[in-house]
């Protein structure tokens, strides 16, 4: 009897709670999340989310409901930000397209959740004994779920030619069910895109979620060429979407411009490889494009070219694109005629592989590899699926030779499926040459032809070799047309037999890269076991690696202080007076850090401009920081001088850069991003006369451009800059707190200006240490 009061209590429970949750749900208003009007405007909006965002950010907030009043916010601004969302949502209340169709959805799922959480409900198989139904999974997920075997046998291998997106989740997991709409929505963008999707259910397969490395759930990670990343920033489309497009290397698409055009077409003979260019209007590169280019990076050069850019009109005029929309042209062994084209307004990844697999090869491509020989040249497998390769062994050259250009455009006007013409470099491939060759001077330095047949993969073929060597001309090609007509019709005249050795691989790096890259990705794959996948089973070993580090580091301290303390037990009295009056001669500043300097002379310090700006910032390294100070150009010079010498005992960190900023160029950049500090600067007004004129000069940003976060120096007032500026008078208002003109009529000289300074080593150790406090941002801004 106590146990049916107890069960029908805990329903009561979770039927209340779900209620609650629905309820919730239905009523999400993102007017109301933002506190803005329904006529509110762009400007507002994104006001109005900028001091949310910073005041909910889970980073900042301690509250345990932030990461879910976040989440509320991002999606609402998400909403209200996308004109056609928030018009969908003013009409039908909902953001979506199918506005009564995907209420009736959404309705008819949460009574499938409901059915599903109350039938379902158990705290531990091995106490309650529940069994989990599996059937009544969500279906979208269900469609995603992987196994250990089928990720280690089919995810992982096909990670090197598309990047995945997985989602590890769990029973019992509100979380979960809060990025649920997110997850579907970048779900069906992505896939559509060519990216593999995967859901891990931490419950059922515990060892796929271990080795990942996935802890705790929801957990979204990325998987490419085998390794894995994991998501760290807000579940919103965009950021996924970002996320996504990060783990695709960063050269796998050349921007292409008139000035290096005809350099890009030209590289198809040193790689072997057709080159594709894209024409659009997007500034930047499509992520659908990348994702093509990335999943053909072994077989073709992808180049992208910007149409509403100056520097693509000569392109567009020489091969008569239409700038109004998406083109892709093909080139091959011809530069200024593309081999293929293909032009459509809304380009699909369908039809984008199907026009690059039929384009996937040179019309007579380079054998360089065994592998390459398997694709073009595949084994007879039965009596009706014979393929023949015309082969021609020709001398290495700079330029093309006239016997190349001539079998070049004999592949060209072929029509045969039967046939594939390629070329090797006899000088390279000495042995694969000399088995085709008879034993005869006739060959000696001069091209040749062969038509083979392969009969088995280890190497068996049977083939002809033209009796005369091939100089390209028209008796050449006629003979050459007459053996193949020939052949059609009795296959018996491949009399010949051999066993080819297996081809040089041409294009494979040095045996010292070889091993670099091995060594890196060892590395690479140890460091993220440490720290990612099994950093709990290695702690251990890290707590005994780090104590022995620390035991040893010790004794070579005492010992280093016990010798210096004999030596100077042991040194006479006057050589102690002499070293004495010696020191005194030295400047304080010297004696004090000579110990400290490292072995560099100088400060390296770079101007931070839009030229540099993406390399110095937005695409650093994990781990780097860039320094920056900022000055004017009245304050240039000293300020430099003593930013050089406060931060000169740090230049020894390779993980330290240090760059420089106009704030004559750059005010608008730098009060962007001032506005995520706390309390930086006062909030301006628009009547204030000083509005324009507040000086930066003297703060310094501690940008970290992997994570997105910086750190903020504000220079102190010196004595002398107090009375500098009592002296102008009228500078005791709030707004003056903190802030020095500058002005050249309050007579600041170059001292109270260095002295702004004059703390920020100090700064610079609680910046090593960690100890500073950091201001988070979206995104980095445009640097115009």
């Amino acid at each position: 009897m106590e146990v049916k009061k107890l069960s029908i209590s805990w329903q009561f429970l979770i039927v209340l709670v779900l209620i609650l949750q629905i309820l919730s749900a239905l009523d999400f208003d993102p007017y109301r999340v933002l506190g803005v009007s329904r006529t509110a405007s762009q400007a507002d909006i994104k006001k109005a989310y900028k001091k949310l965002a910073r005041e909910w950010h889970p980073d900042k907030n301690r509250d345990p409901g932030a990461e879910d009043k976040f989440i509320q916010i991002s999606k609402a601004y998400e909403i209200l930000s996308n004109e056609e969302k928030r018009s969908n949502y003013d009409h039908y209340g909902d953001a979506g397209e199918n506005q009564g169709y995907q209420k009736q959805q959404q309705q008819q799922q949460r009574e499938y959740r409901f059915r599903h959480f109350h039938e379902n409900f158990y705290f531990d198989e091995s106490f309650f004994h529940f069994p989990f139904n599996s059937e009544r999974r969500d279906s979208i997920d269900e469609k995603y779920l992987l196994h250990f075997s089928h990720y280690v046998n089919e995810v992982v291998p096909d990670s090197f030619k598309k990047p995945y997106l997985i989602k590890i989740t769990s029973d019992w997991c509100f979380s979960c069910i809060h990025i649920e709409p997110v997850w579907k929505e970048v779900v069906q963008e992505l896939e559509g895109l060519g990216v593999g999707i995967g859901v891990v259910h931490a419950g059922y397969e515990r060892r796929l979620a271990h080795h990942l490395g996935a802890h705790s759930t929801p957990s979204i990670l990325g998987i490419i060429n085998g390794k894995i990343s994991f998501f760290h920033n807000a579940v919103v489309r965009e950021n996924l979407r970002q996320f996504v497009e990060s783990l695709l290397p960063g050269n796998l698409v050349e921007k292409v411009t008139n000035k290096n055009y005809v350099k890009f077409l030209s590289g198809w003979q040193q790689e072997n490889k057709p080159h594709v260019l894209l024409f659009d209007q997007m500034p930047v590169v499509p992520l659908l494009y990348k994702l093509t280019a990335f999943a053909y990076k072994d077989y073709l050069s992808f180049g992208y070219v910007c149409v509403s850019l100056r520097g693509a009109e000569e392109m567009t005029r020489q091969f008569n694109v239409n700038v109004y929309a998406p083109t892709m042209l093909v080139f091959k062994e011809h530069v200024n005629k593309p081999a293929d084209a293909i032009q459509a307004r809304g380009m699909k990844k369908q039809v984008i592989d199907d026009f690059i697999t039929q384009n996937k090869y040179l019309l007579a491509a380079r054998l360089t590899s065994q592998k390459l020989f398997h694709e073009l040249c595949p084994v007879k497998r039965s009596h009706r699926q014979r393929k023949y390769c015309v082969v021609l062994l020709t001398p290495e050259a700079t330029r093309l030779s006239k016997p190349f250009e001539a079998f070049l455009s004999f592949a060209l006007a072929n029509t045969q499926d039967t046939v594939r013409f390629v070329h090797v470099y006899s000088n390279r491939q000495r042995e694969f040459a000399d088995t085709l060759l008879p034993d005869s001077d006739t060959f000696q330095g001069k091209s040749a032809v062969s038509i083979l047949e392969r009969r088995n993969t280890a190497g068996r073929v049977v083939y002809k070799t033209l009796e005369e060597p091939w100089a390209g001309s028209e008796n050449d090609k006629f003979t050459l047309l007459g053996y193949l007509d020939q052949l059609r019709r009795d296959p018996a005249l491949l009399s010949s037999e051999a066993v080819l050795p297996d081809l040089t691989d041409e294009l494979a790096p040095i045996f010292l890269l070889r091993w670099l890259y091995s060594a890196s990705d060892y590395i690479s794959d140890g460091w993220d076991s440490v720290f990612h996948s099994n950093w709990r089973e290695m702690m251990p070993l890290l707590s005994l690696l780090f104590s022995a580090l620390f035991i040893l580091f010790g004794t070579v301290m005492v010992q280093a202080f016990s010798d210096s303390n004999d030596e100077r037990e042991s040194s006479p009295p006057d050589k102690e007076e002499t070293q004495e009056k010696a020191g005194k001669t030295e400047p304080s500043f010297a004696r004090e850090n000579s110990s400290k300097f490292p072995k560099k002379g100088f400060v390296e310090v770079t101007e931070l401009t839009d030229v540099t700006y993406t390399s110095n910032l937005v695409r650093l390294r994990p781990g780097h920081m860039n320094v920056v100070l900022i000055l004017s150009n009245s304050t240039k010079t000293s300020l430099l001088q003593k930013f050089a010498l406060e931060v000169y005992t740090f230049t020894g960190s390779s993980c330290l850069h240090f760059s420089f900023l106009s704030l004559d160029k750059h005010r608008e950049w730098l009060e962007y991003l001032l506005e995520f500090a706390q309390d930086a600067a006062p909030i301006p007004n628009q009547y204030d006369k000083h509005f324009m004129e507040r000086d930066y000069t003297g703060y310094v940003l501690a940008l970290n451009g992997h994570k997105k976060y910086f750190c903020l120096f504000k220079p102190q007032k010196t004595v002398e800059e107090e009375e500098a500026m009592g002296a102008c008078g009228g500078l005791d208002s709030p707004l003056h707190l903190g802030d020095s003109r500058g002005k050249s009529s309050c007579g600041l000289g170059s001292r109270p200006i260095k002295g702004k300074l004059s703390k920020l080593s100090l700064w610079m150790e609680r910046l090593l240490e960690g100890s500073l406090q950091r201001f988070y941002i979206p995104s980095w801004p445009e640097l115009d």
